[in-house]
């Protein structure tokens, strides 16, 4: 929590829907910050398909030209429970997206900040995971158990399942706090961590912020920031890698 997971699925999902893309933003976050950066009213969310009251199809409904939400709300901390208590819990989000699969591009996942049920089912359900990390040493370490995580779901339940890539945010080579490019270099050196680090670094920049406060898209409000520019090519750099 708190790396820029939910800033960094909205804009990359912005950006492959204004390159034409179809893009479907589905939020496994009981914060529902990603479905609170879009000023369409979510009245049904996540947590009725858990319940078996709707299906994921029914629930998405339009959030700008090309772009799909299946929303989320604070009720999901305790319906993730009860979905963990399910025998095959693990293919919920699979079995679901089958439904709408010809109908996007790309779904985009944002999981809960912990290793939960829906985060076990987002690993299940997707092709590629692309983890955002904050150049700090107990960020780096909580790497270990995320990238086990991934590798236990990929062998046990997923096999198509890969770590697309690690990409700094709020961080620039050229800032001057030399333990956050210590910290970049431990990564580098990495047997593991090395492969895996991008070459795109998301830079602090307050338009983002702003953008999703405003419930604005970025590359509208504003498309000569900083962020918009280090998103687009966050964007180009995801797109190779898969």
């Amino acid at each position: 929590g708190g790396v820029g997971k939910t800033t960094s699925t909205l804009t990359v999902g912005q950006e492959l829907a204004r390159r034409g893309q179809r893009v479907l933003f589905l939020d496994c976050d009981p914060q529902h910050n990603l479905t609170m950066s879009f000023a369409t009213s979510v009245t049904t969310h996540l947590g009725t398909v858990i319940r078996g009251e709707r299906t994921l199809k029914q629930i998405i409904v339009g959030v700008g030209e090309g772009m799909g939400l299946a929303g989320s709300a604070r009720e999901l901390t305790q319906l993730e429970k009860i979905l963990g208590q399910q025998p095959t819990y693990q293919f919920f989000l699979r079995d679901q997206l089958e439904e709408v699969a010809t109908d996007y591009d790309y779904v985009l996942i944002d999981t809960p900040p912990a290793l939960t049920s829906l985060t076990y089912a987002a690993l299940v359900a997707s092709d590629a995971v692309f983890i955002p990390v904050q150049p700090e040493y107990y960020g780096y370490e909580g790497l270990t158990t995320l990238l086990d995580a991934c590798a236990i779901m990929g062998k046990n339940f997923n096999p198509r399942l890969k770590v697309g890539g690690l990409f700094l945010t709020k961080y620039s080579a050229s800032y001057r706090l030399s333990l956050h490019h210590d910290v970049v270099a431990i990564m580098r050196d990495n047997a593991v961590t090395g492969p895996l680090l991008m070459n795109t670094s998301i830079r602090q920049n307050g338009k983002l912020s702003e953008a999703q406060i405003e419930k604005q898209n970025l590359f509208a409000y504003a498309p000569t920031s900083n962020g918009a520019e280090d998103y687009r090519n966050l964007t180009t750099e995801i797109l190779a890698r898969l």
